[in-house]
């Protein structure tokens, strides 16, 4: 990209987004401009088209769309001064929504084991544990881990947003046992490649991925996954949404209800309607009321038959005693003609 990718450097600090958002735009507009291999002032509008078409095609989502399409937005709106390229692009809209992949305890301890590198097992430690974006994670700072009152700070959240979340007692261990052997002398608690700038986010994804191999996990884990689990493993405790989406950094409850619909816990206590002590109970009660009186019904038929059998029965005999005293036989005692 060359000059134009140091303008675009220059747009997006001056207009304030994040380091890991402003290295995300330009992994994306550099993979749209290799996709055609042109200079970006060669594309227009039919190209920007085909390229979100290729990556619908690839089954990409919602949410991974709009990420490509800001960044060229930014790229041709902002950077080359050139909006109407873009402006007729549609904005996507999210498909079938999939459920988060989360991992059990067990499952996140087998990769966590697996990582050999003290920084990277305590940045995805922290991703995990304190339920923090992988961004959030590398750009901690030492004075952002308040070990008195048991929480970190996130400074810089999504949105630039600001929030408090746990520090978890065996995560504080490690960050301190990090410390010592690491003392990192820069702004960051786990550099990148020089003292003033956070660990690369994608280097960490590497080496999760790297690890969740190593741990012969069938299950596409990123570091988002471990996020899901934070958020799911605090449902499953008991713990209410709203506490939940403080802690995550929600905007919206319903971003965090989603999680409802992944923890097993939280759907096994949902009530239910055939163990209601209420309209069920009732519903039972009638049913078995019913069930007593056709037992009752069943109980005087068969009282009924058998009266009308010991009366014909005996109604038989007194014939033929009648008959048998009419032949001038003799009817012995009992009824029983000899």
């Amino acid at each position: 990209m060359g000059q134009v990718r140091d303008k675009m450097v220059e747009d997006l600090r001056i207009a304030g987004y994040r380091p890991g958002t402003q290295e995300l735009y330009l992994n994306q507009a550099r993979r749209f401009i290799g996709h055609f291999m042109k200079p970006p002032t060669d594309l227009g509008e039919p190209h920007v088209r085909e390229f979100m078409l290729t990556l619908r095609d690839k089954g990409l989502q919602g949410a991974t769309l709009r990420g490509y399409l800001a960044a060229i937005r930014f790229l041709y709106a902002v950077t080359l001064q050139r909006p109407e390229v873009v402006v007729g692009i549609p904005w996507p809209r999210d498909g079938k929504r999939k459920l988060p992949v989360v991992l059990a305890p067990v499952e996140a301890e087998q990769i966590l084991a697996a990582i050999a590198s003290p920084k990277d097992r305590v940045v995805l430690m922290a991703a995990y544990g304190a339920g923090l974006r992988i961004s959030e994670a590398c750009a901690l700072r030492a004075e952002d881990v308040d070990s008195r009152r048991k929480v970190i700070h996130v400074v810089d959240g999504k949105g630039a947003k600001e929030r408090y979340t746990v520090l978890p007692d065996r995560l504080l261990t490690l960050l301190r046992a990090y410390w010592r052997q690491e003392r990192p002398t820069g702004r960051y608690l786990f550099p990148g490649q020089t003292p003033d700038e956070p660990a690369s986010s994608d280097a960490v994804r590497r080496v999760l991925h790297a690890a969740v191999r190593q741990a012969r996990l069938s299950k596409r884990v990123t570091p988002h996954v471990l996020r899901h689990s934070f958020a799911t493993f605090l449902l499953d405790a008991g713990e209410n949404l709203r506490t939940i989406q403080v802690l995550l950094g929600h905007s919206s409850i319903r971003t965090t209800a989603l999680y409802t619909h992944v923890s097993t816990a939280h759907i096994v206590r949902t009530p239910n309607p055939l163990d209601h002590a209420g309209v069920t109970g009732v519903v039972t009660a009638k049913v078995a009321e019913r069930t007593k009186a056709v037992a009752r019904i069943k109980v005087a038929a068969r009282t009924k038959v058998a009266a009308k059998t010991k009366v014909a029965a005996k109604t038989s005999r007194c014939t033929a005693k009648g008959k048998a005293r009419a032949k001038g036989k003799r009817v012995p005692r009992g009824g029983k003609t000899a």
